[in-house]
């Protein structure tokens, strides 16, 4: 078996009397189509991902990528799975945001999107005006988050953010007011780890949680120390406590219940 495969996504409609091709296909929606076909293959991770390249045919617009075959087989299995079930609230968050990108470009334009890739007898997935490939809304939910790691970056050209490097999901992007950067006192950027409490949007189904939905709630200083007095107290409180108790074998095997049987 080849070692590369390919996705194909072809774009069919119209620009006035014109049928859509390449020599009418504008650069800004290629870009688009650019940034969700790469969501499609590599939801996460796209920093140590395998190659993606890309190139443009007729036979209205198609657009080409070639990437590793492994990636495009478990692609065909997600739009078979989609097709199947006319949802998208089961896939990862990043996929689900590239199909509603699609489903949005034909609402506007008219376009019809035909998916499909290089596996024989490849499963395909239509999206048009008929379809309604959106999230289910009920599911996401308001909640708060407790971030902790090195701020990398503050700032933005449209909207104020703040850049959080965490060890457990990487950089996270947190959207803030004016205001914020108005009162700090010091440089934050690298200088120490911070905890940030932000709001977002949270899917109550799998607990998985919108990324581009983090808004500001405030700052917290956070120092990892030992601190020998507070851990000296806790002994004496436990010693004392524990010296109450007559018989400590029967008191931990009532803790335990059957747990060590």
């Amino acid at each position: 078996m080849d070692k590369i495969g390919y996705i194909e996504i072809k774009v069919s409609g119209s620009k006035g009397n014109l049928n859509l091709s390449p020599d009418n296909y504008d650069i800004r929606e290629i870009i688009a189509i650019l940034k969700n076909a790469e969501n499609f293959l590599f939801p996460y991770k796209k920093k140590d991902r395998s190659t993606i390249s890309y190139k443009i045919e007729y036979g209205s617009v198609k657009h080409i990528f070639k990437t590793s075959i492994q990636h495009i087989i478990v692609f065909n299995a997600i739009i078979a799975q989609i097709q199947q079930q006319q949802n998208i609230d089961f896939l990862d968050l990043p996929t689900a945001k590239a199909i509603e990108n699609i489903q949005d470009i034909v609402r506007k334009k008219d376009y019809v999107f035909t998916i499909c890739t290089s596996i024989d007898k490849s499963n395909k997935l239509q999206v048009d005006a008929n379809t309604h490939f959106y999230r289910t809304e009920d599911n996401w939910v308001d909640a708060e988050f407790y971030f902790y790691g090195k701020i990398i970056d503050v700032g933005g050209k449209n909207k104020n953010s703040i850049y959080i490097h965490t060890e457990e999901y990487g950089v996270i992007k947190i959207s803030t007011l004016m205001a914020f950067f108005e009162q700090l006192k010091e440089n934050i950027i690298g200088q120490k780890t911070y905890g940030i409490r932000v709001k977002g949007k949270q899917n109550s189904v799998t607990g998985e949680f919108d990324k581009d939905s983090f808004e500001y709630l405030e700052l917290i200083s956070y120092e990892k120390k030992y601190d020998e007095a507070y851990l000296n107290s806790l002994i004496e409180k436990a010693t004392k406590n524990w010296a109450q108790i007559k018989d400590k074998d029967a008191w931990l095997h009532q803790i335990r219940g059957n747990y060590d049987i």
